[in-house]
């Protein structure tokens, strides 16, 4: 898989992404992130790539000049399976939408910046729009790298062990249950004596009964939709 990112300031995606499970990915050839500055794509003096609201109004807007020129460039060396734009007014990015994009091939993420980007750019460029959280960040780099996390991790061989991204919270609709490790007590804390059985069939029994559980109380949002997809 291949993710290009698109970003007003590229140089804050350039530590996330050469440390941990997506350095490995891109070491052992599983995928490959490629960050561009938009500035590179514009034929404004200075590096110009926003520009005043229409209208009045506070705040800047990225033209949509530059990003159909770096857009167009990208698509004329591959195809792309979506071009992504991370606003706070899309839909809520989760689990299953992170499961079906790492099935997919090539994507393009498009960061917005200042008061994010001209609608026109949305309308002619944007297959799909995703939002991370009900709140606004200076830019559209940190949603990127928490999407393009969120992918890479699930594709077969970026974890050494695959199991365990199955594993995780939300993968089945449903919240983690608690884990423990060494040592089996901790300032009188003891893990729950069924964990050291050695009773897989009690042990998986027991997990279960607590994601629920834990979904219940904590999400009850979560565990309405997975009681009533039953």
């Amino acid at each position: 898989m291949r993710i290009d990112i698109i970003s007003v300031v590229p140089k804050l995606l350039e530590s996330f992404f050469q440390h941990s499970i997506l350095k490995r990915a891109q070491d052992k050839g599983i995928a490959q992130v490629v960050v561009h500055d938009l500035r590179a794509y514009t034929t404004y003096a200075h590096k110009q790539v926003d520009d005043y609201v229409y209208g009045g109004g506070a705040g800047m807007v990225l033209m949509i000049e530059p990003l159909d020129r770096c857009i167009q460039s990208l698509k004329a060396e591959r195809e792309y399976d979506e071009i992504i734009y991370v606003t706070p007014d899309g839909p809520t990015f989760t689990q299953r939408d992170a499961n079906a994009l790492s099935l997919l091939g090539n994507l393009i993420l498009v960061c917005g910046h200042y008061k994010g980007i001209d609608e026109r750019a949305r309308e002619l460029l944007i297959t799909q729009e995703w939002s991370i959280g009900d709140f606004v960040l200076s830019g559209g780099e940190l949603p990127a790298a928490v999407i393009t996390d969120a992918i890479l991790r699930i594709i077969p061989g970026v974890i050494s062990d695959e199991t365990s991204a199955l594993t995780d919270s939300h993968q089945d609709g449903l919240l983690a249950p608690p884990v423990y490790t060494r040592p089996a007590e901790y300032k009188g804390l003891k893990v729950p004596e069924i964990l050291l059985s050695g009773h897989e069939a009690n042990i998986e029994n027991w997990r279960m009964e607590q994601a629920l559980e834990r979904t219940k109380k904590r999400r009850p949002d979560l565990y309405q939709k997975y009681d009533s997809g039953k």
